[in-house]
Order: structure tokens, then sequence, then C-alpha cells
């Protein structure tokens, strides 16, 4: 009798998917899509009023269901794609966005429409969770820094092309669908992106995928909704008793979500948003930064759309593309960044506020001696500057608030970082939009656009100062 004996094969290392070129430009194609749609409808709203019969509180809600819905629910997108697979959830949430917007689009009504915007924020936070925390599952070194950087410049030139969009899209009026354009234009892009990631987006997981954590998630929900809802919705509502009961309850439900989550961690649990995660420094300081200079620019993008169309009496077309030069100017400034980070680290922040500080008090210079005829001349030098400005921030900061953040917690990490600055680019509009209408009638709009500018330029001089704590380097 013989006896065979069999060498066991060796066991070879699980080998990290790699994203390849066409796949990191299909994830950045879903990652401009939430943001586009943030802005887009700035410039649409004076037409969707009009042909919905629409108030002006249910107007903000078109603007706030979508903001709001997306900044509660994007931690718990990224923690979904670590438990059930990010390509997963991905798709998912692409598909969900490309049936929202379809909905928007043929919405009959304007309170049919604000449901939609809210079901098209919701699968936002299915779909940007994902994008970022496949970035950093599926690539490393040199690759990932240059991929966040193109996500940095994708992000910052989505905020602004979707205002130049949105008025071009209005204008043109595509086979009479004046609006609903803005929204129906995502359909076909939606497809494309589906057929894209269904051959190129790999699936990555979290190595020990934790459960929903169902507490935290009530909690952080409910404490962004005391916030958010009452001030993007109060000053239309005339700040009923319900706005400021919300206001007082959101340090309580805030002190109860930190409370919860702390105990959770320190039992060993994985918490919605781990509070041993800001120990560190790169994403607590970065996330710090990225509050005011996010509040600023979505401030700025809402307050300048009134303004040019409302006071300077543009149409939609001209108020969009009156901010071109800034569009351009961040874009070329986006591609070589990368190499100033390179050479001269973090600093480029620093630099970059200064010069955003520049760019925006030649705004204001336009704004006082060229009111009422303001447009693409009078505001050229101001937003052309303001543009390399902001192109030496955002992306930088992006990439640096994940950079020490471990692949297994990509997916916590870009949630905690998406609901920041969603949440931030919320209360821009809420904070100074109100403050910006309501100037309007005791100041008229020339004086309330000067005093708005100036308190973003406090803004932009607060995250100057910010930056000046930031690490170094980025690793």
């Amino acid at each position: 009798m013989t006896t065979e004996t069999t060498t066991p094969r060796p066991v070879r290392p699980t080998v990290p998917p790699e994203l390849g070129g066409l796949g990191l430009f299909t994830v950045l194609l879903a990652a401009a899509l939430p943001l586009i749609d943030f802005f887009i409808v700035n410039v649409a709203l004076p037409t969707i009023g009009a042909d919905l019969s629409a108030s002006e509180s249910v107007l903000e809600l078109v603007v706030a269901g979508y903001g709001v819905a997306y900044a509660v629910l994007l931690v718990l997108g990224g923690r979904l794609g670590d438990l059930f697979g990010r390509r997963r959830l991905f798709l998912g949430g692409m598909a969900a966005f490309g049936l929202a917007s379809l909905a928007c689009g043929l919405a009959p009504t304007a309170w049919a429409l604000v449901a939609a915007r809210v079901a098209q924020g919701a699968a936002s936070a299915a779909m940007l969770p994902q994008v970022l925390a496949t970035i950093q599952s599926t690539t490393a070194g040199a690759r990932r820094a240059k991929a966040m950087g193109l996500y940095g410049a994708t992000a910052g030139l989505s905020m602004v092309a979707g205002q130049i969009l949105g008025g071009v899209l209005v204008a043109a009026d595509i086979a009479g669908t004046g609006w609903r354009a803005v929204f129906l234009v995502n359909v076909p892009v939606v497809l494309v992106g589906l057929l894209l990631a269904a051959r190129t987006v790999p699936e990555t997981r979290a190595r020990r995928p934790e459960p929903v954590d169902g507490p935290g998630t009530v909690l952080l929900a409910a404490s962004l909704l005391a916030l958010l809802a009452p001030l993007t919705e109060g000053r239309a509502a005339g700040w009923p008793l319900w706005t400021w009961l919300s206001l007082g309850a959101f340090p309580f439900l805030a002190g109860a979500f930190y409370a919860v989550e702390r105990r959770a961690d320190r039992a060993g649990r994985t918490p919605l948003v781990p509070p041993s995660l800001f120990r560190l420094v790169s994403l607590r300081r970065g996330l710090v930064l990225m509050v005011p200079f996010s509040m600023g620019f979505s401030g700025f993008m809402f307050v300048i759309a009134v303004a040019l169309q409302e006071g300077a009496r543009l149409g939609a077309v001209q108020a969009g593309l009156a901010l071109a030069p800034l569009a351009v100017t961040f874009l070329f400034t986006s591609i070589a960044g990368p190499r100033l980070i390179a050479r001269y680290g973090t600093r480029v922040v620093t630099a970059g506020t200064v010069l955003q500080a520049v760019g925006l008090g030649l705004i204001i210079l336009a704004a006082r001696h060229s009111w009422p005829d303001l447009g693409l001349l009078p505001l050229l030098p101001g937003g052309a500057i303001a543009g390399v400005g902001q192109a030496l921030q955002l992306p930088v900061v992006m990439r640096l608030v994940l950079s020490e953040v471990p692949p297994a917690r990509a997916g916590v990490g870009s949630g905690v970082m998406g609901t920041t600055q969603q949440s931030a680019l919320a209360l821009g509009v809420a904070t100074l939009g109100t403050l910006f209408l309501a100037l309007v009638p005791g100041m008229g709009m020339r004086d309330a656009l000067v005093t708005a500018l100036l308190v973003q330029l406090a803004g932009v001089v607060l995250t100057g100062v910010l930056s000046l704590r930031l690490p170094r380097t980025i690793a």
C-alpha cells in the first residue's frame, strides 16, 4: 500500500483591487453630480416659482430638502458601503439618483418637486461616500495623492459649474423643458455612469464590517435636522416657534450623540462616528478649516446669483457666465496643485486664503462702483483671482482630511468629511443668504451685497488663520 502526500499550496496574500483610469473617471463623474445639483437650482428658482406657483418658503425647501437629506444620511451611507460593499452601494445610489432626477424633472407641483429633491439628496448620500472610500481602498502612494487631488478639483469645479450650467439650461429651454432640463440632464449622465461603473469600478468593503449603529444614526440625524431645518427654512417661514424650539434642542441632541458614540467606542464596538477618529490631527484640523470655507463658498454663490438676477437684472445665462472666470482659473490651478503641494506642503492653503481675500476685495469694489451694471467684465479680475485662491484650498484640505484614515474606516471617514462639507454648504446659504435677504429692504440690493461679501471676507481671514495650524506635510 502506498501513501500519497500532498504539498499544501502556498497561500497568496490578498492583492487589493486597483482603480484604473476609466474607473477613476467614473467615480469622479459620480462625485460631481451631487455637488452640481446642490448649486444648479440657484439660477432656476425664479423660473420654478413662476411655473409651479410656488411660494418663497416652498422654493427654500427645494434647496433645503436636498441639502438636509444629503447631509443627514452621508455618514450612514459610508457605513453601509463598508458593510455591504462600496460598489454595490455606489451602483444603487447612482441608479436612485437618476430616478429621483427624473422625478424632479417631471414634477407636476412644487410639493412633488420638494419630495423628489429629498429623494435625490438621500440617493446622493448613498453614492458619494463610496467614491472617496473606493479611492482610499484601491490606490496608494502617488496614485492616491493624484486621485485625491483630482477629487478635490472636481468638487470645487462642480460647485461653480453647477450654477453656470443651470443658467445655460434654463435659457436654452431645450424642447420646451425650461427649468426641468436642470434635472433631466442627469438622466443620460447616470445611464453612462452606470454602464461604466459596472465594468470599471472594483468591489471593496471593510475586512471586519460592523453592524449599523442604530442609536448613533438616529441621534446624528436628529441633531443635524434640529440645526439645519430651522436655519434653512426659518427666514422664509417667518421664524415660527418650532424653529426656536428646534435650535434649542440641537445642543442637547448633539451632546447625547457624542455620549452614545464615546460609550460605544470605549466598549470596543464601532460607532457611527468613532470619536477615536478625531485623534487624527490631519482629519480634525482639516474639518475645522473646511467649515468656514464651505459656508463662505455656498453663501457667496447664492448671494451673487440673487444679486445678479434680481438686482442687476441679468438673465440666467449672463448670471451664470459671470462666474466663468472663477471656474476657469479654479480648473487650471487645480491641475498645478499636486506639484505645489509636493514643494510647499499645506502652506499653499494659506497662500490660497490670501489670494481669495484679494479676489473677494476686488469683487466688493466692483459691486460698489459698477452697480447696477454688474456682470462678466466688472467681476472678471476678482473672480479670476478668487478662483485661484479657492483651488489652492479645497483640494488640499480634502486630501489632508483623509490622508491618515485607515482603509478599513474609509467609508466612515468619507462620510464624516462629506457630512461636514454638506452641512457647512447648507449653513452658508442659510446664514449668509438670510443676512443678505434681510438687509435688502432697508439697505438696498447693492449695500446688502457689499455687507454680505464683507462678512464672507471675515470668514476667509478666519480660514487663513486656521490654515497656519495644519500639518506642514500630507501623508
